[in-house]
């Protein structure tokens, strides 16, 4: 969008560029790269003090941005009739100012449009002038800046402050070489000697107020800009004061200065979120309700102003309701306040009203995923044959791939759901077979040796202990792997990401191989700890989700890493096969046949079993069975094992099949399960 003025300024058709950017900023008044652009067109069509009030509307709306700072003072540089911006040149009263100003006028502004070529050419004619001038170190600086030398530009431009350390345009310069180099302290000295030098440039507190906030001083920030708002009284400079009284715990500030940015942008998200957050803070719900009811007044179409109203009454309360009602009243047809009406009516049992907001949602937005959901549930209750052909129907009218496999998918559930085991079966076994081809091959399982390599003595002293997690497909190892993320920074789940480490647990041959003595036991543990390393591991300490188990694997960590310690997620096979089935697992497999897959799974969990049974190696089985849909339950499980307590992560809200849901399949998948049953009955679970 800003491309058409940029090329207009480039060419040097000023009339033109300052037509598009005037045009554009029309369009879009609170865009301050809109507003940026409008003020290098005013300025290269002569009209400096216009090009000063629109830079300084776009700082007001983005106070900390660095390249908008930068922008202005091109402006002071270039404002030459104006008396404060003068006082921003250098005193070099010898040389011929209307040339190497003009110069170096035409190098800022190259600086600001980011044509760094151009810039570099244009102080090049004005070393030719005055070579030694310091001003050229601060075009030098800039561009050697832009071109991601920070630590040379810092030493172009402190050479030329030590011939002008009063330099304003030096100072300027140093101060955001500094900000490139992370020197936040020395920045903000920088640009304190700016506004030292020069009368007027107040507006380069909200740059200074960043920096602080950077060195960990958000209250100082804070009051940093205040003296800001006798001159610029912008919602915007309003609500970066609220977020910093936030993070300083100032919140009877911070919500003064967020009631003043909401009384001047309403429609901010940014404004209303931090606002939600002070009022929280401080338990004021009755002024978050006043203060939003008066927004709203004359704001009724802002869709974030309604939702932060609603926070503040009790889920399906009666004054909840008639928030929405006022809501859907002002916006009759805005979908996300029909689902909050239809929310709010199922919170009060209200089906029928739930279900006829529902319907008027479809209508509004065909094949809503929120009304279908809702119409399905009452079908299900009183037809559930018509909520399976509801679904259905949703299907064949998707022309997208994969939203017609999400909507088979779904039917699939609601069949369950319905008591139609079989016809679930059959539609998850056709999206199975369907997506085998991209699937990853279910890989080779070997046979035990006649005899296990002797563990080695583990380690005198305190030894790091590395863990291996995992689980067969269907156990629902993922909430085992989303505590343990929430817990450590060790943990590595990279395994199932673009670029996994390449070593034999990540080899679906690596096993074959160490059991037949191609690979030794040394090498595939010395692969597995050299690729540490680059996976942001130090010193062995680590949390390693595998992709893939097999007991052959014992055979290199029983002699080579004794001190390790396997983390095996466990669940009633059958329950595990329905579950991979209808959920797949997070290594995607491919699934091609049931009776395959299901005889493939028992020997994974055949292997688990005599693992156990005859203590291969240091291992914990965690029981997936009734916790894996509760964090909590699933953080004690691993606590038990570990023998420590830990800490609860914030539930998923995901949710599985409930322990046992095997029963309902027993006759859809007695093949399956035949070929299960006997591993399930080892690992402790009952026959039937």
């Amino acid at each position: 969008m800003y491309d058409p003025i940029l090329d207009a300024l480039r060419r040097g058709a000023v009339a033109e560029a300052l037509t598009a950017a005037d045009a554009l900023v029309a369009e879009r008044p609170d865009d301050p790269h809109a507003l940026r652009w409008l003020s290098t067109s005013q300025m290269q069509a002569g009209q400096p003090d216009a090009a000063l009030a629109t830079i300084d509307r776009a700082i007001a709306l983005a106070p900390d941005n660095a390249d908008l700072h930068l922008a202005r003072a091109g402006v002071l540089v270039g404002s030459r009739r104006n008396e404060d911006a003068q006082a921003a040149l250098s005193q070099a009263t010898v040389l011929d100012p209307n040339q190497f100003t003009a110069y170096v006028i035409q190098g800022q502004l190259a600086l600001g449009r980011g044509d760094l070529d151009e810039a570099e050419r244009l102080s090049r004619l004005a070393g030719r002038v005055a070579p030694d001038h310091p001003q050229l170190a601060a075009i030098d600086g800039m561009v050697t800046l832009r071109r991601g030398n920070a630590n040379d530009a810092l030493k172009i431009v402190s050479a030329a402050l030590q011939q002008a350390p009063d330099d304003v345009q030096l100072r300027y310069a140093l101060g955001f070489i500094h900000m490139a180099l992370g020197h936040w302290a020395f920045a903000e000295q920088a640009f304190r000697g700016v506004i030292e030098k020069v009368p007027g440039s107040d507006n380069l507190r909200s740059l200074i107020a960043d920096l602080i906030r950077r060195q960990g001083r958000p209250a100082d920030a804070a009051d940093e800009l205040v003296p800001l708002v006798a001159i610029n009284n912008a919602p915007a400079l309003h609500r970066y004061i609220g977020h910093l009284r936030l993070a300083a715990g100032q919140n009877e500030e911070a919500l003064a200065a967020l009631r003043i940015a909401l009384a001047g942008q309403p429609r901010d998200r940014d404004t209303v979120l931090a606002i939600i957050e002070a009022w929280r803070r401080l338990d004021a719900q009755d002024d978050a309700r006043n203060t939003l009811d008066a927004a709203l007044a004359t704001a009724a179409d802002v869709h974030d102003l309604w939702l932060a109203r609603l926070l503040f009454e009790a889920v399906g309360s009666t004054e909840a309701r008639a928030v929405v009602e006022r809501w859907v009243a002002a916006m009759p047809q805005h979908v996300p306040a029909l689902e909050a009406q239809m929310s709010v009516l199922d919170a009060a049992d209200d089906d029928e009203a739930a279900e006829a907001v529902a319907r008027r949602i479809v209508e509004l937005d065909p094949g809503r995923a929120s009304g279908e959901q809702r119409i399905v549930e009452g079908l299900l209750r009183r037809d559930p044959m018509a909520a399976i052909a509801r679904v259905g129907e949703l299907a064949n009218k998707a022309e997208d791939p994969d939203q017609r496999r999400g909507l088979r998918s779904w039917q699939a559930f609601v069949r369950d759901r319905a008591g139609r085991y079989a016809d679930a079966i059959d539609t998850w076994a056709a999206l199975a077979r369907e997506a085998a081809p991209s699937r990853l091959p279910l890989w080779p399982r070997t046979d035990a040796p006649s005899a296990w390599p002797e563990r080695a003595v583990m380690p005198e002293g305190p030894a790091v202990r590395p863990f291996l997690l995992w689980g067969a497909p269907g156990t629902v190892v993922e909430s085992l792997a989303g505590v343990l993320g929430y817990i450590t920074d060790e943990f590595r789940g990279d395994r199932y990401l673009a670029q996994p480490p390449n070593d034999g647990f990540q080899n679906f041959f690596a096993a074959a191989a160490l059991r037949s003595g191609e690979m030794s036991a040394e090498a595939f543990i010395s692969g597995w700890r050299d690729a540490l390393p680059a996976r942001g591991v130090n010193e062995g300490r680590v949390v390693d989700w595998l992709l893939m188990w097999d007991n052959a694997f014992l055979t290199a960590l029983r002699p080579q890493l004794p001190q390790g310690h396997l983390l095996i997620a466990v669940r009633d096979p059958r329950d595990a096969f329905l579950d991979w089935l209808a959920f797949g697992c997070p290594a995607p497999l491919a699934l091609d046949g049931l009776q395959e897959g299901a005889e493939w799974l028992a020997g994974l969990f055949e292997q688990i079993a005599i693992l156990h049974e005859d203590d291969l190696y240091s291992h914990s089985l965690i029981r997936m069975d009734a916790i894996k849909d509760d964090a909590g339950a699933v953080a004690g499980a691993l606590g038990e094992a570990l023998g420590v307590q830990l800490p609860v992560p914030p539930s998923s809200g995901a949710r599985r099949f409930p322990e046992g849901h095997w029963r309902h399949y027993a006759q859809a998948l007695a093949g399956p399960f035949a070929a299960l049953t006997p591993v399930a009955v080892r690992l402790g679970y009952p026959a039937t």
